[in-house]
């Protein structure tokens, strides 16, 4: 198969519009004709579920939890990017375009990335028609501030709980269309794989979470928004119900996975602090804002912070990138603060983690100002801790939070398998090789918002998709081989949990494929994952029945999955010999310590074609083109 990324022709910005005029369109009255399917009610898929009914659609949308309200969207802390330039401090749609392009590292599509920050100024209006109650100025105006890889001040917010507000109000939008009939929506249900007839998507298989029965549905669409993959390495940001299995189902039946080894490493988070720990906690990245980042000077220095006079500290962050400071990116911040500890000079009990710290800040604006802007941020800090930031510096240290990988889409945000579409986190376009902070949450509306709307109905107004039930072949098919890999799994009765061998996997990963990465430590790990797998399959212990209410079911198949998706990450990061955003090899830097892209035999985007398990994956490249901007090795000193 050639990958056709579709990009239009002509100028950078007037290819979405062009686009969009030249699409083929599914006129009012037949729009109740098309069934589509929605995976996931996060901000992507609740923002595609209600924007596709309020066009007309009839639209079935399924998620986890026991409500949409619940999707892991809500956990999003710092803000949301929007070019609207509000401050007046230079921003443009091209500038918020180019910040994206750089700080992905060069290794994102430019069609798609415009098209992001043309529509971020739309996200915002709608977002605040909708009631979403963003901070504001003394004069009324919508406040902005500042976030990591940018020199102007573009993010939207609402305190710290930015996706938690925007998720109600694409909640709101949500069940207004359920109210009126257009969206039948599902809860507690599993997507657990994809129904493809005559090389189409047409339909889902699901688990009902409640019930263990396993249900059936078509359509002549299929939209995944289920989120991302970084539970891989069991300790990440993510909420525990996080997980690969929709995407990697989809993937097995045809569905290209791209770049899975860009995972990002948050450099902003509470530090492990024991071995009992099942996840980890973001803190926003909007505190880098008022918060200076430290360590001491002196190697094992263990005295107190407020000990620790001003000479004898180290602001590591504003003496190598005076430009930016503590605001350089994610993935320059994360292997800073990785430098700082494996020279001796990290903080904590472990040893590992460094400071945050805002007495300039509370000294400078006062404690009531700090408060307004990170309340309560703050307020969770010290109820996990123990520990008070108005008095003290805050521990941080880099966790596994985003993933920039995904399955492969063109620029319609459809995948290599036609009629799948896939939006958000769960798709791989916008980021290159890393996300800059607060475009997340604008990714998410933008595709669910104002692209998939546009751009579904070229599909369904020219495929051919004839009628088809639940009783098809491929149906039937599906359903049999969920039902098999279930039922060998409760057989199995072995003597490790689930999580034992979830966390053996995590650290595995962490250990060979995390912050860094070289060749030794990748064909280290891609020998022991199968022997895992292996073991895993052999030796688990799943309690209980398939024909009820069941989490240790639920959680061995997202196990099961990870243990397969795991070998094609590694994969992707043996494959690619460079340096770039997230994906650090150690063989690959300059001689400053900085990421080291090799553009000649690299820019291109790699999707993965499955194989089996076990098998080697086909690689195939889409070489990425850039026409508008300049491949620099990317600086922020």
């Amino acid at each position: 198969m050639t990958l056709d990324s579709k990009i239009p022709a002509g100028p950078l910005a007037e290819k979405w519009d062009n686009h969009r005029f030249q699409s083929k369109l599914v006129n009012p009255s037949n729009k109740r004709k098309y069934d589509v399917i929605v995976v996931g009610t996060g901000l992507a898929g609740g923002s595609a579920s209600a924007s596709l009914a309020e066009l007309g659609y009839n639209v079935k949308t399924f998620c986890i939890q026991d409500s949409p309200r619940r999707a892991h969207s809500i956990a999003a802390q710092g803000g949301i990017n929007a070019a609207k330039n509000y401050p007046n401090d230079g921003d443009s749609v091209w500038r918020l375009f180019y910040d994206t392009i750089k700080g992905g590292d060069y290794r994102a599509r430019e069609a798609n990335v415009y098209r992001l920050a043309q529509v971020s100024s739309n996200i915002i209006d709608q977002c605040t028609a909708q009631g979403v109650p963003f901070a504001r100025e003394y004069g009324g105006q919508l406040a902005n501030r500042s976030f990591g890889g940018a020199q102007v001040s573009r993010t939207f917010y609402c305190r710290g709980q930015t996706g938690q507000q925007l998720l109600l109000g694409a909640y709101s939008s949500l069940m207004r269309m359920v109210g009126v009939g257009k969206v039948e929506l599902f809860t507690r249900r599993e997507m657990l794989d994809l129904v493809v007839i005559d090389g189409k998507a047409r339909g889902i298989i699901v688990r009902n979470l409640v019930t263990g029965t396993m249900e059936r549905y078509v359509a002549d669409a299929v939209v995944l928004a289920t989120g991302g993959y970084s539970n891989v390495y069991y300790l990440s940001t993510n909420a525990k119900g996080c997980n690969v299995t929709a995407s990697w189902r989809a993937h097995k039946k045809g569905a290209y996975f791209a770049n899975p080894c860009y995972t990002q490493i948050h450099p902003t988070c509470i530090p492990v602090s024991g071995d009992y720990q099942s996840k980890l906690t973001l803190m926003s990245e909007s505190l880098r804002n008022d918060g200076r980042v430290w360590v001491p000077k002196k190697k094992g220095d263990d005295r107190a912070a407020r000990d620790i006079p001003e000479n004898e500290r180290d602001y590591y962050l504003e003496r190598k990138y005076p430009s930016f400071g503590n605001l350089v990116p994610r993935d320059v911040a994360s292997r800073n603060a990785k430098e700082a500890c494996d020279d001796g000079r990290g903080v904590g009990p472990s040893k590992t983690a460094v400071y945050l710290d805002f007495a300039d800040a509370i000294k400078r604006d006062g404690e009531d100002v700090i408060r307004q802007k990170y309340g309560n941020l703050f307020h969770m800090y010290h109820k996990i801790t123990d520990e008070d930031p108005y008095k003290m510096p805050m521990r941080i240290y880099p966790a596994l939070h985003y993933t920039m990988g995904g399955l492969w889409v063109d620029y319609n945000l459809m995948s290599s398998l036609p009629g799948l579409y896939v939006l958000g986190e769960a798709n791989f376009s916008d980021h290159g090789a890393n996300r800059l902070g607060a475009s997340a949450l604008m990714q998410g509306l933008a595709d669910g918002y104002f692209v998939i709307p546009y751009t579904i109905g070229d599909h369904l107004a020219t495929a051919d998709l004839p009628k088809v039930s639940t009783d098809h072949e491929e149906f039937v098919k599906a359903e049999k081989e969920v039902s098999e890999r279930q039922n060998k799994l409760l057989s199995i009765n072995g003597k490790r949990t689930i999580a034992d061998l979830h966390k053996e996997l995590g650290l595995l990963m962490w250990d060979n494929c995390g912050m860094a990465r070289n060749e030794a430590s990748l064909k280290k790990a891609l020998k022991k994952i199968p022997d895992l797998r292996e073991e895993f399959w052999n030796n688990v212990k799943v309690p209980g029945s398939g024909e009820e209410l069941n989490q240790a079911l639920e959680y061995a198949g997202r196990v099961a999955d990870f243990m397969e998706f795991g070998e094609l990450l590694v994969s992707d990061a043996l494959d690619r010999k460079e340096s770039c955003g997230g994906h650090f090899r150690e063989e690959s830097q300059t001689e400053e310590g900085e990421a080291k892209r090799k553009d000649d035999d690299y820019s291109y985007v790699a999707a993965w074609e499955f194989q089996g398990v076990g098998k080697a994956p086909k690689l195939h490249k889409e070489e990425l083109v850039f026409e508008n901007v300049k491949l620099t090795q990317r600086s922020y000193k």
